[in-house]
Formats: C-alpha cells, sequence, structure tokens
C-alpha cells in the first residue's frame, strides 16, 4: 500500500476542521454574515509585490477584498468569508500558492478595533481547540492572555535593526530587514501587533490623520510566525486611483504583468462606508496551534501531489 502523507497529518486535520468550525461561530455569534464571492475576477488590485494567477481572460483573487468591500458599500455591515485565494509564484515552507483565507470587515470599524477582534479570535479558537489560554510553539510557551503586546514598525526598525523604517525604505531593504532582523523577535512569548506601517506599504489603507507618513495598518506576530495583515480601509476613490497607478507603474518597472484598473470597485468606494478590514491567512494559523514549522503538515494537499 503507498505511504500517504495525508495519513501522517490526520491529527492536524481533524484540528484544521475543529479550528474553522471555531471561525465560523466566532463570527455568527457576532451577527456577522457570511458571505461567498467570486474568485475568478477582471481585475485584482494592482499591488506591486503580490502576483495574481491569469485565468483565460481574468484572474484568480489574491483576495476577497475588492468585492467584500463593494458588500459594504451596498450595505452590509458586518461580513466575514474563508475561501481559497492564490499568488502566483508563491512556495515554501510557510508558503503556498493556493492558500486558506479568512477575511473580515466592520463598518464604522478601524485598525484598533481589528486588533481586540483578533485577540478575541484567536483566544475563542484556543478555548474551543482546548488549547487553553498557553500555546506551545516549537519550544517557545505563548501566553494567550490579554492585552496583547502593541509595537509600532518605527520603534521596532529601532530596537532590533539598527536603523529606521526610513533608511531601511530610502535603501530598498525594508522587507529584507524585516524578515532578517525583526520578524524572528515578534511574538516570542506572547502575540505582538506590529502597526503604523510607512504610507507607501498601505497601498489600500487609510492614513493616519495624526501622521499622515504612516498608514493605519498592523500584522500579527505570534512566536515570529505572520498571522494577518490589517487596516483601517481607505474609502476615497480619487485617491485609490491614484495609488492603485503607482502601484502599476512599479509593476511596469520590474517588468510584471500591468492589470487591468478595478473599475467597479472604484465606483463603488463612494458609497463605501468607514470601516477596518482584516486578512488572516487560516493555514498558517493552524501550523501555529499544530506545532509545526511547514506549511504542508496542514494541508490535505500540496501542488506536487496533484
Amino acid at each position: 500500500m503507498k505511504n500517504y502523507r495525508q495519513s501522517q497529518i490526520k491529527q492536524h486535520l481533524h484540528l484544521r476542521a475543529r479550528m474553522i468550525q471555531a471561525v465560523r461561530g466566532f463570527f455568527i455569534e457576532r451577527q456577522y454574515l457570511e458571505v461567498d464571492t467570486p474568485i475568478r475576477i477582471p481585475a485584482p488590485a494592482p499591488e506591486a509585490h503580490i502576483d495574481a494567477v491569469a485565468s483565460d481572460d481574468c484572474y484568480l483573487q489574491t483576495s476577497p477584498e475588492l468585492c467584500m468591500k463593494q458588500l459594504l458599500a451596498a450595505g452590509y455591515s458586518r461580513i466575514f468569508q474563508i475561501c481559497k485565494c492564490f499568488r502566483n509564484r508563491e512556495r515554501g515552507r510557510r508558503h503556498l500558492p493556493e492558500l486558506t483565507m479568512l477575511e473580515w470587515y466592520t463598518a464604522g470599524g478601524n485598525y484598533a478595533d481589528l486588533m481586540e477582534d483578533c485577540q478575541d479570535l484567536i483566544s475563542f479558537i484556543a478555548a474551543q481547540t482546548n488549547a487553553g489560554n498557553r500555546l506551545s510553539y516549537q519550544g517557545q510557551t505563548i501566553d494567550l492572555d490579554p492585552p496583547w503586546t502593541r509595537l509600532s514598525v518605527a520603534e521596532a526598525f529601532q530596537r532590533y535593526a539598527g536603523m529606521t523604517m526610513e533608511e531601511a525604505l530610502a535603501a530598498d531593504r525594508f522587507d529584507e530587514v524585516m524578515v532578517d532582523a525583526i520578524e524572528p523577535h515578534l511574538g516570542a512569548t506572547r502575540p505582538l501587533f506590529l502597526y503604523d506601517y510607512p504610507a507607501a506599504l498601505g497601498a489600500l489603507a487609510r492614513l493616519k490623520p495624526a501622521n499622515p507618513l504612516v498608514a493605519e495598518r498592523f500584522e500579527l506576530y505570534i512566536a515570529g510566525l505572520e498571522l494577518c495583515n490589517g487596516f483601517s480601509e481607505l474609502t476615497d476613490p480619487t485617491e485609490q486611483r491614484r495609488r492603485f497607478e503607482a502601484e502599476q507603474k512599479v509593476r511596469q518597472s520590474h517588468h510584471k504583468p500591468v492589470y487591468p484598473m478595478p473599475q467597479n470597485f472604484l465606483t463603488a468606494l463612494n458609497d463605501m462606508p468607514a470601516a477596518g478590514g482584516n486578512a488572516l491567512g487560516i493555514d498558517r494559523l493552524v501550523m501555529l496551534f499544530a506545532d509545526t514549522t511547514v506549511i504542508d503538515d496542514v494541508v490535505a494537499f500540496i501542488p506536487e501531489e496533484l
């Protein structure tokens, strides 16, 4: 009999199922509507460093964000979705070209509200899966008791990188420094929210009124693992179009495909209320709870098996 990889990870797949059930229970209890938007779309958000997979004259979604925001514009105030997303040429120990994403949006909310949501959601999942208020990950004990740590990006660079956030951007080394010097320190014993990213790295996020050099964006780290990306949403269609055009120019300069402008989304922004939205990687969250460093261990099939 063939030695199936899937036979070795049954415990992880059962855990994954319980966690997804807990996610649904959490949002339904809070009166969010579960929605289902198209996977195949005519125009993804033209972000410089996220590459979509072409599908005839359309693209497989890199995120359900654009469609979900159109639902906000149509009057849906609290929505969530668990869906498949696709990123071209993303493959590694923590990356898959086809991933499972949880996204939720709250009209009237902002990125501070979303941090509280994350804290409550993951604590709820831990309770539902009998993990309690402690997680053990690769020999580290993670304390889930609130409040979770918050650290600005500027402070993280000063503390761990030996350079300022601005210097890293000017040298085109922001991502490199983040991965090599900063991320390994984040969330080592308690979950950590890294917040207030440079304005240039928040293509769909609202700028902070008190400091327009940064965007109201955060990422959650637990044991050095990046789990989600959330922000206060930009609702100005003129500014959003300008940012998309800038992202398209960067794509063009890197000889990447330039996507069509998502016109329907930009039109809908005229009616979209102030809101907060968050995208959380289900696969990585299961990795954390399953205490594994390899994303292959928490999915039923990997690309190489198809």
